[in-house]
């Protein structure tokens, strides 16, 4: 059987970062890699359904609103993916960090955080997505952003 295309990643290689994973068309998968990967430091369920929620809302709410497809966790916990329709490796950068900006400032409750929005709302912190987010943010305005893995 054929690997998918994420099999074939050296994760070893991999850094925090931002990547595309792959392009199908006009649709891009890009890879929000917010952990080293095989590095033993990974999301608890809470921080990852934390920035979820909050990731979700502001991008569905930013100028890209209209090209996003899906903002959803990697099962590994190190990392997010988002899918988007026609929008520049620029742009999404760009709306990125936008989005990580807002979730640190954000005051109140994290979104959707009612027995009513959500499967498990018990399990969402703020502080936890804000931390996440924190560091993530960090990653990203000390690197260069290429959006090419490495290996």
């Amino acid at each position: 059987m054929k690997k998918i295309a994420s099999f074939t990643v050296d994760h070893d290689l991999l850094d925090p970062g931002i990547y595309v994973s792959r392009v199908d068309g006009d649709i891009t998968t890009y890879d929000l890699r917010t952990r080293k990967p095989n590095g033993g430091d990974y999301m608890d369920s809470r921080t990852m359904h934390s920035v979820e929620h909050m990731f979700a809302t502001y991008v569905r709410n930013s100028e890209i609103k209209d090209s996003v497809i899906y903002f959803g966790p990697m099962g590994c916990r190190t990392g997010f993916y988002l899918i988007t329709r026609d929008v520049p490796n620029e742009k999404v950068l760009e709306v990125t960090l936008d989005v990580l900006r807002k979730i640190i400032a954000h005051e109140g409750e994290v979104f959707g955080a009612s027995r009513k929005e959500c499967g498990n709302y018990l399990d969402l912190d703020l502080s936890d997505a804000k931390w996440e987010c924190e560091k993530y943010l960090a990653v990203l305005e000390n690197k260069v952003n290429d959006f090419k893995y490495r290996g």
